[in-house]
Order: C-alpha cells, then sequence, then structure tokens
C-alpha cells in the first residue's frame, strides 16, 4: 500500500515492445502504487516468461499460438494463468482482474482488445496511436458511453492532456504537436533516394520500437498523431498544426483564444508520460533526468518540408476527408514499413505505396466497425499486391 490507497490494478497489452518495457521499469519503480495483473506478449516469449516471473501476474497471454507450450511449461510452478491466440487478447481484456489497461501492443492489432477494455468501463492509458487512427469515432463514441477514461501515452498527447488540466472550459483555437523531424531533417528527395534501414532506425532523440521509429523518419507517425488528436480533443481539422522542433523538450502546444500559449516541456524521455498517465490525477516524484535550461540552451522551431516528406499532406489529407480514409492510410503504411524493414522497398516508396493505396481504395464515409476491418484488410492486400509481398 502507498499513502493509504489501494494499489491500481494494471493489465499491460504489449509487454515486451519498447513502450511495455518501459512501463515496466516504471511499475517497478513505483511497487507501493502499481501491481501487474496481466502481461500479454506476441510472440517474444522468452521476454514474457521473465517479466512474468517477475511481476508474477494473474494472467499471461501469448499471442502466438504456437508458443504457448513453451510459455506454459516454464510457467507451470506458478499460480499463473496462461493463455494463446488472437482471441485470448480480447477474452482477457473483457475480464474484470484489472483496474487500467497501458494498450502498447503496435498497430493494428492494438484495436479489438481496447475496444473490449473500454466496453468494460476500464481506463486505458493509451500507447497504441493507431486505435484511434483506424476508428476514432467508435472508439470515443464507446469511451463515453461506457465512462472509460482515456489517457495518453503518447508524448505529445501527454503535453497536449497536461496544459488542458484546468481549462475545461477554455476553447482551444489550436494545438501544435511539435516533431523532431527525425533522423533526416533538412534531407531532400536525392539524399533520401538511397537510405537504408539500419540508417533510418537511428532517432536523434528518442528510443522507440522499429515500427514508430521510421515512422517518425517518414514523418507519418505526426501525421498518425494529428489524427489521433482530432479524435482525443474533440477537435476540427484545422485546429490540428505541427512544427519541427529538433531538440524535443517542448512535447506539443495549446493555443487558447486569448492567444495565450500554454506548453509541456521536459527531457525527451517516454517514462515520463508513462508514468503521468498511470497515476493521473496525481504525480508521482521520480528520478527521471532533469532538463537544465543551459544544455540546450537554444530551442528552434520550423515549417515541416512537405515536398519531400510528403507522408504529413497524405495524413492531412486523410484527417479532412475522414471516413475510412485514415484506416486505409495506417494499413497501407504498416505494410510500407513492413516491406522497408525487410529491404524489400526503399525509403521514399513507402510514401508512394501508401498514395497509391489511398486513391485506389473505395471511400466510406459513415463506416461501422466492420466496415473499418474490411477496409484495413482490403487496403493491406492490395498495398502487398503492389509490392509482391
Amino acid at each position: 500500500m502507498s499513502n493509504g490507497l489501494a494499489r491500481k490494478r494494471i493489465a499491460l497489452f504489449g509487454s515486451t515492445g519498447s513502450i511495455g518495457r518501459q512501463a515496466l521499469e516504471v511499475i517497478d519503480a513505483n511497487s507501493g502504487a502499481f501491481s501487474v495483473e496481466v502481461l500479454t506478449a506476441h510472440s517474444n516469449d522468452e521476454l514474457l516468461v521473465k517479466q512474468a516471473l517477475h511481476f508474477k501476474p494473474e494472467i499471461v497471454v501469448i499471442g502466438d499460438d504456437k508458443k504457448y507450450p513453451q510459455v506454459k511449461a516454464a510457467l507451470s510452478g506458478h499460480p499463473i494463468k496462461v493463455f494463446a491466440g488472437e482471441k485470448a487478447l480480447e477474452e482477457v481484456a473483457a475480464m474484470d482482474v484489472y483496474d487500467m489497461m497501458i494498450a502498447a501492443i503496435v498497430g493494428f492489432a492494438g484495436l479489438r482488445p481496447t475496444l473490449r477494455a473500454i466496453e468494460n468501463g476500464k481506463a486505458i492509458a493509451l500507447a497504441n496511436k493507431e486505435t484511434l487512427v483506424v476508428a476514432g469515432d467508435i472508439v470515443m463514441q464507446k469511451a463515453l458511453e461506457c465512462k472509460a477514461p482515456i489517457i495518453p501515452v503518447d508524448s505529445e498527447h501527454s503535453a497536449i492532456f497536461q496544459c488542458l488540466i484546468g481549462e475545461t472550459r477554455n476553447r482551444i483555437e489550436k494545438i501544435i504537436l511539435t516533431a523532431s523531424g527525425g533522423p533526416f531533417l533538412g534531407k531532400k528527395p536525392n539524399f533520401l533516394v538511397n537510405v537504408k534501414r539500419d540508417h533510418a532506425l537511428q532517432h536523434p532523440n528518442w528510443s522507440m520500437g522499429a515500427k514508430i521509429t521510421i515512422d517518425s523518419a517518414t514523418l507519418m507517425n505526426k501525421g498518425l498523431e494529428m489524427i489521433e488528436a482530432k479524435w482525443l480533443f474533440n477537435l476540427q481539422p484545422d485546429q490540428v498544426h505541427v512544427v519541427i522542433h529538433p531538440q524535443s523538450i517542448i512535447h506539443s502546444m495549446i493555443q487558447f483564444e486569448d492567444g495565450s500559449i500554454k506548453a509541456q516541456m521536459g527531457l525527451p524521455d517516454m517514462k515520463l508520460p508513462i508514468q503521468y498517465a498511470l497515476s493521473f490525477p496525481r504525480r508521482l516524484p521520480s528520478n527521471f533526468p532533469r532538463y537544465d535550461f543551459r544544455k540546450p540552451n537554444t530551442l528552434s522551431f520550423e515549417e515541416p518540408d512537405t515536398r519531400t516528406f510528403r507522408n504529413l499532406v497524405l495524413a492531412t489529407d486523410a484527417l479532412n476527408k475522414g471516413g475510412n480514409l485514415p484506416c486505409v492510410l495506417n494499413a497501407a503504411n504498416e505494410i510500407a514499413v513492413f516491406a522497408f524493414l525487410r529491404n524489400r522497398i526503399g525509403f521514399l516508396d513507402m510514401t508512394d505505396l501508401v498514395e497509391r493505396t489511398m486513391q485506389e481504395m473505395p471511400f466510406i464515409e459513415h463506416p461501422t466497425l466492420e466496415e473499418y476491418f474490411d477496409s484495413d484488410g482490403e487496403a493491406r492486400n492490395f498495398a502487398a499486391s503492389l509490392i509482391k509481398l
């Protein structure tokens, strides 16, 4: 127990990814405030077992059925229930063994379990932006109906969320999402055409998983964040802006209708927004490094180069048109990144692939959840057919 409050029971969906591992470090450092009740991983059974032996959750899920025997055997001497398969993720999400889900499964795969948790009124610490990019209208509507609080973990959305505390009655004029610009800031297409996988995986400021690091290098990450912000904060597309801020000290800003701007600042460290989401509305003390205004002593800002990094234009189109277009954008991008990481297509080909898929897929203005799933599947198949995956 800490401060006389019961420990918050956490279900960590996607525990072996970058966010998942950092979330467990935060929980470990605050074991009086949090307990881990559920751990899930897609296929990294070795790390999942290690985590389970340390945190002793009630339930473990391995998404890949084939890994079930190894996980089951490794945990057999412990009172931990082991499940396997995609369906099990949804079933466990619906169980009443936790208070808050950390939704950290990468990509579209995180949507179904997150929806199940929302339907059961669970608080969501949302680290999976694709859930809102793909079906933001349905997810937010459900969260409202089921009184499930959604607290963003993404550093930019966490920044906006923190700036909004105490401002409920005040109208937002616009929000400004900051982008580091990734490893290729200032580079032109004649340079980018030769970029290889390992080059693109070196992010200057943040330590992240492969998918989000590539999205950061192509600026697609910022495009997805624009769409996520629209849903999270109930904004019109023209209220969402992006500015390049190479130092990554200001994590995002809000401008109110009186012209005043609020910003949230700190060193680039995902553990801070993770801890804030877990402990909200309280702030817990931490020993994270502190920002010193003497270094870097200059914070700079510039407009994104949308002629070179056209993903931002495609995402803005999807944001403005709405319907199933953001879902198609996301599906094509997941295929593009997958192909690039396997050296099947070049860096600039990723944007072309997304653009062609967006042009070809039928537009649905008000999709049902099933139509979102269909759009996702069709867009993936079409994008994959373009590169013969």
